[in-house]
């Protein structure tokens, strides 16, 4: 792992006044670009060849008839998302004041390793926890709320010893970076669902046998989008959003008997997310959600060498009794805040007063680190 210190030594040769901000170009990288224009900042989207045209073109900035419209500022267009760790563009980001924001996408299509040992760029957030959420990790966010005693659902070890609705958690055989879960009540309809799977293509062996197997929380879905503030010292609530998944949500939309009589293709759902949607909770529930974000921030300040910087998502279900249980962390921007970009998060425009997304609110902490000469404190 690269030592913070040497990072915080390479932002401080910046030029605090010509700060760009910078992202692969997809996942949250809208609300990160359009936060940044917000706030006064540069652009940069690290795009791939093939899926570039919605930063290159569609939201690309430009002067028209005295408006200004878009908010990409510049796209850097590669064959492949992993070329930005080449130490030319390394070279390239660093010249240009880049402080790069990491998203889900850059930790998927980019390797780990690599941008933990060798990508010498300042990163707005935590290097030290972006390992976390890859489940099956030594010290996975599984690892860390068990450490705490935080609640998230019922580890089950043994596919025998499914007695109620479960979900068992692995990764879809052809769409790597997406989901192969399923729920079942039993042994024999786990085995059952799994062997149609398997027959179908749509998960392995290998993976069945490393799945993650838990008691399934009936209730409905919470991603509570936090903030931790190092220049401020405070945790905020931005937002909330909740998911659509194919094929579930059609599924979902199906009366009982057409459910039943799907044919083997079609009757175990997929969990593909493919959007999102904004939510609040009852008010009574808001002290909860901010008690778990400070025992979650304590938890990363004691089991990891700085702690949570920035933006955080504990992903939730609540339960007919009103417990949280937490069965997602996303120790970096959420997927989901898309919804809130322009608009804000309904509790960060409580808490600033105007539209606060996730992307605004980071770009907030960058002019904030930046005007008290603080920005070592946000880089990682």
């Amino acid at each position: 792992m690269i030592e913070r210190r040497e990072i915080q030594d390479i932002v401080k040769e910046y030029d605090a006044d010509a700060v760009k901000v910078a992202a692969v170009a997809s996942h949250s990288a809208l609300d990160t670009f359009d936060g940044a224009k917000e706030e006064g900042l540069h652009t940069v989207a690290v795009c791939q060849r093939g899926r570039h045209m919605t930063y290159d073109k569609y939201f690309k900035r430009k002067d028209i008839g005295g408006r200004s419209i878009g908010c990409v500022d510049e796209t850097w267009i590669f064959d492949s998302f992993k070329e930005i760790l080449y130490e030319s563009n390394q070279e390239k980001l660093r010249r240009e004041n880049v402080i790069f924001i990491p998203n889900r996408s850059f930790t998927s299509y980019c390797s780990l390793d690599d941008i933990e040992d060798s990508f010498y760029v300042p990163m707005f957030g935590s290097r030290c926890l972006l390992r976390m959420e890859e489940r099956g990790e030594k010290r996975d966010y599984y690892w860390l709320l068990e450490k705490e005693g935080m609640p998230f659902p019922e580890k089950i070890e043994d596919p025998r010893d499914i007695n109620e609705l479960s979900i068992v958690k692995l990764h879809h055989a052809v769409k790597k970076l997406e989901r192969g879960f399923f729920t079942c009540s039993s042994y024999e309809e786990y085995r059952e669902k799994a062997d149609n799977l398997l027959k179908q293509g749509v998960i392995t062996e290998e993976d069945l046998q490393h799945a993650r197997m838990e008691r399934y929380i009936i209730g409905p879905v919470f991603n509570l989008d936090f903030f931790y503030s190092p220049v401020l010292d405070q945790v905020e609530l931005l937002g909330i959003d909740w998911r659509f998944e194919t094929s579930l949500d059609g599924h979902v939309r199906l009366p009982a008997d057409q459910q039943l009589s799907l044919g083997e293709t079609q009757k175990i759902p997929e969990y593909t997310v493919c959007g999102h949607n904004m939510a609040t909770l009852r008010e009574s529930l808001l002290e909860k959600a901010f008690s778990l974000a400070e025992q979650f921030i304590e938890a990363c300040r004691k089991y990891y060498p700085y702690g949570i910087i920035g933006p955080f998502c504990l992903q939730t279900c609540v339960d007919k009794d009103l417990h949280f249980y937490i069965y997602d962390v996303a120790p970096r921007i959420g997927g989901g805040t898309n919804v809130h970009m322009a608009l804000g998060h309904p509790y960060g425009n409580t808490l600033w007063r105007c539209a606060m997304s996730t992307g605004r609110r980071v770009a907030a902490e960058i002019n904030m680190a930046r005007e008290q000469g603080m920005l070592e404190k946000i880089v990682s």
